[in-house]
């Protein structure tokens, strides 16, 4: 079987595919920091609490370094916090990212950030910035339910990080509403969640799960 390009993630674990290496220059050149964002560390956790359960991701910067720095910037602006997986979609992906409190998601909706180059695939629980148009990432990101390498990879969306403990809580996100409550950024039914926020949303899709903290852990072993 011919191994997939760049960086995979196989079973949790990270799997360097030594026949595609990236070279340093290519590295050096796609690691430049996304303008206000701090320069994230090479590894780190990230324990999401929800109303399921805790999901913990790991973060590889040498994978997507400016979607790894804005991530790492958002976590620890607190900008997820108690916000809602409004994204949904049974055997695709759960998408999350776009703050509860309108004023919050209004300062950072602007803050594009340019592309990274795809160096890993999206395999499940590969963890990936969605966006409409190119050099567009902002805030919101999405978890792959399944492997969406073959119609995801060809369209550059680069995991940065991958669920390395929690999946079955991913995977029993609540999918009932499916692309009806905001659905993604390039469908055009966004501007409820910027301008109402969380109280558009438990009015009209009450039944969503809950993003209701996410922390940076402390570097272990």
């Amino acid at each position: 079987m011919t191994p997939r390009s760049g960086i995979d993630f196989v079973s949790g674990r990270w799997l360097l595919v030594a026949s595609v290496l990236v070279a340093a220059a290519v590295l050096q050149a796609g690691a430049q920091t996304p303008p206000g964002d701090p320069r994230a560390p090479d590894r780190f956790r990230v324990r999401i609490d929800t109303s399921k359960g805790p999901i913990v991701l790991l973060v590889v910067r040498e994978l997507a370094p400016r979607g790894a720095d804005r991530f790492h910037a958002l976590v620890g602006a607190g900008y997820f916090d108690d916000s809602r997986f409004f994204r949904v979609v049974p055997g695709k992906w759960a998408q999350f990212g776009v703050a509860g409190a309108p004023e919050v998601a209004a300062r950072w909706r602007t803050r594009t950030f340019p592309d990274d180059p795809r160096r890993a695939s999206n395999v499940q629980g590969a963890v990936a910035f969605a966006f409409a148009e190119k050099d567009g990432r902002t805030t919101q990101v999405f978890i792959n339910l399944v492997d969406n390498s073959a119609t995801l990879d060809a369209q550059g969306f680069a995991p940065f990080a991958h669920v390395v403990d929690g999946m079955e809580v991913v995977l029993a996100l609540n999918g009932e509403y499916g692309e009806t409550s905001g659905g993604g950024i390039r469908a055009g039914r966004q501007a409820p969640m910027f301008t109402v926020g969380n109280k558009w949303l438990d009015r009209e899709f009450p039944r969503l799960d809950r993003l209701l903290k996410a922390t940076i852990l402390p570097d272990g072993p």
